[in-house]
C-alpha cells in the first residue's frame, strides 16, 4: 500500500512480530560518524552515494553476478553506501577499502538521504533560531541519524550512551527549544496533529500503540520517504525502520508537528 491515501486514524493497533535486531556491517564504510555526515546540512561535501539498508540477508559480490566471489554476507537492517550500477538488477556498494561490491537491488531499501564526506567540519546541530519552525524540525530528522547505534535503555535520557524512545524524541526536540513531556503517551497530546501519512514532513513525531500496555507506548522521528528514526527495544538501539511496513503502519495512531 502506498504512503499516500492512508489515513493515520484508520491504522488500528494489532499484534505483530518484533523486527530483527539490527547489526552494523563492520566491513562496510558505515558508522555513526558517516551517518552524521550524511545529514550534516550546510557544508561543502563529496557525495559518496545513497544511504541503503538491507531488507533481508544477502551477499555482496565482487561483480554483478550471483556466481561471483562473495565479499561479505549482509544481515537484515545493516546499513550500506549504495550507487546505481549499469545492470538495473544490481547496486554498487562502497566498501571500507574504497573498492566496490555488488548486491541485488531488490535486497536493499533506498533511504532518502545522500551519504557525504566532509573532513573539514563536524556535523552541524539543529538550529533553534526559528524555535520550532519548519526548518528547525527538518534539521532534527538529519540530526537524529547521528545517534544510530546508541543503546536502548529503559528510562534513559542520554542520546549518546543510552536512551529510550520518548527520551530520544524529547532530547532531539530540546535541541530546537521545544520542551516535550517525558512519556510517549504525554507527548502525543502536544503539538499540531497530522491526520494523513501524505502530510508528514521530516522531523514530525510519530506515535505507536502498544496493545500490551493498552496505550501509546512508542515514538520516533519521521525522516521522509516512508522512514523514521527511533530508539527501538526490538533491536536494542537507535536505528531506522520503514513506516510502510506492516507492524509500524498498523500500530501508528498519531503524529504531531
Amino acid at each position: 500500500m502506498p504512503v499516500e491515501n492512508v489515513p493515520i486514524i484508520d491504522l488500528a493497533p494489532r499484534c505483530a512480530k518484533l523486527l530483527r535486531t539490527m547489526r552494523f556491517v563492520k566491513f562496510i564504510a558505515i558508522s555513526t560518524l558517516v551517518l552524521a555526515a550524511a545529514l550534516a546540512w550546510g557544508q561543502k561535501k563529496i557525495t559518496l552515494g545513497k544511504l541503503g539498508q538491507a531488507i533481508e540477508p544477502s551477499s555482496i559480490h565482487a561483480s554483478p553476478s550471483k556466481s561471483a566471489r562473495v565479499y561479505y554476507k549482509v544481515r537484515a537492517y545493516e546499513y550500506l553506501i549504495i550507487q546505481s550500477a549499469k545492470q538495473e538488477a544490481w547496486l554498487r556498494v562502497l566498501l571500507e577499502n574504497g573498492r566496490f561490491g555488488y548486491i541485488p537491488a531488490d535486497k536493499v531499501a533506498r533511504l532518502p538521504y545522500d551519504v557525504t564526506q566532509d573532513q573539514a567540519r563536524k556535523p552541524s546541530q539543529p538550529t533553534s533560531r526559528s524555535r520550532g519552525g519548519s526548518g528547525s524540525r527538518e534539521s532534527i530528522a538529519g540530526y537524529s541519524l547521528n545517534f544510530v547505534g546508541t543503546p536502548y535503555v529503559w528510562g534513559g535520557n542520554d542520546i549518546q550512551n543510552g536512551v529510550d524512545c520518548s527520551g530520544f524524541v524529547k532530547a532531539l526536540y530540546g535541541k530546537i527549544g521545544i520542551n516535550l513531556p517525558r512519556t510517549a503517551a504525554e507527548q502525543a497530546l502536544v503539538g499540531q496533529p497530522i491526520y494523513r501519512l501524505e502530510d508528514l514532513r521530516p522531523g514530525d513525531r510519530l506515535y505507536f500503540w502498544s496493545s500490551k500496555r493498552n496505550k501509546i507506548g512508542h515514538t520516533g522521528i519521521y525522516l521522509g520517504g516512508g522512514y523514521f528514526c527511533h530508539s527501538s527495544t526490538s533491536r536494542g538501539s537507535v536505528g531506522t525502520d520503514s513506516l510502510v511496513s506492516g507492524y509500524y503502519r498498523n500500530n501508528l495512531v498519531a503524529a504531531r508537528r
